[in-house]
C-alpha cells in the first residue's frame, strides 16, 4: 500500500453555488413528472436528512444490537421568486386570473438544481445535478416590511418533505445526484435534454430507473 498524502494538486475539491432550478409537476393520473418549469431567483436549497437514528436493543444484560430507523429527506428552498405553476404546490388556487386563494390542497412536486464543483486547479471543474422526487412543501411565514434606507427584496422560503420512490436494486430514495466530472459527457447531455427539454420534446423529470439506465447503457 502506498503512503497516504493529503491535499495533493487537483484533489482539493469543493462545491459552491446553486442554479438551473427546474420545477416538475406530476400528472394527476399517471404520476409522471411530464411538465417542467424554470425556477428563477433560486437562492439556496438546503437538504436536511432525518432519521437513521440508532435504536439500541438489550438482552443478556448487555447491548445486543442496534436497529437503525428509516432515513428521510427533507429540506428548505429559498428564493426571490417562484414559478406561477408552484402555486398549487404552495397551497393556493386561482379561480380567475389574478385572484388567488390560500389554504388549498398542496400538490407534490419534483425539483432539479445544479451546484458547481471546483478544485484548486479549476474553480469550475464541473457540476452536480441534484434530482428530488415526491416533495411536498409546508406552509412558511412571509415577512412584508416597509421600504427604508437599506431596502431588501422579499425572499420566500419553503420547508419540504419527501416520500421515497422505487430504485431498482436499491432501497427507495427521493434523491439522485449526478457528478459531471465522473460521468461520460454524451450521456450527461442526454439526461439534460430530458430535464430541460429539446426541440419539440417537453422537459420532464425521468424516474430513477431511467436515469440509471442512461448511464449504465453500453
Amino acid at each position: 500500500m502506498t503512503e497516504i498524502k493529503w491535499d495533493q494538486e487537483g484533489e482539493r475539491r469543493f462545491e459552491t453555488g446553486v442554479d438551473h432550478g427546474v420545477l416538475y409537476k406530476p400528472d394527476i393520473v399517471t404520476g409522471a413528472y411530464d411538465e417542467g418549469f424554470p425556477w428563477n431567483g433560486l437562492i439556496s436549497v438546503t437538504e436536511s436528512p432525518s432519521g437513521a437514528e440508532a435504536n439500541p436493543q438489550y438482552a443478556d444484560n448487555m447491548k445486543y444490537l442496534n436497529l437503525t430507523s428509516a432515513e428521510e429527506l427533507g429540506g428548505t428552498i429559498e428564493a426571490f421568486t417562484y414559478p406561477p405553476e408552484f402555486g398549487e404546490c404552495d397551497g393556493s388556487a386561482e379561480p380567475v386570473v389574478g385572484v388567488s386563494i390560500g389554504q388549498q390542497t398542496r400538490r407534490s412536486f419534483g425539483l432539479a438544481y445544479r451546484t458547481k464543483v471546483g478544485n484548486d486547479l479549476n474553480s469550475e471543474a464541473g457540476y452536480k445535478l441534484h434530482l428530488i422526487y415526491n416533495a411536498q412543501a409546508a406552509p412558511t411565514e412571509r415577512a412584508y416590511t416597509t421600504v427604508n434606507d437599506s431596502p431588501e427584496a422579499l425572499t420566500f422560503s419553503w420547508e419540504f418533505t419527501t416520500t421515497a420512490v422505487d430504485v431498482p436494486g436499491f432501497k427507495p430514495s427521493a434523491q439522485l445526484t449526478i457528478d459531471s466530472t465522473k460521468v461520460p459527457a454524451p450521456k450527461l447531455a442526454m439526461l439534460e435534454d430530458i430535464l430541460y427539454g429539446r426541440d419539440l420534446e417537453e422537459p420532464r423529470l425521468p424516474k430513477p430507473s431511467e436515469v440509471i439506465a442512461i448511464f449504465d447503457a453500453a
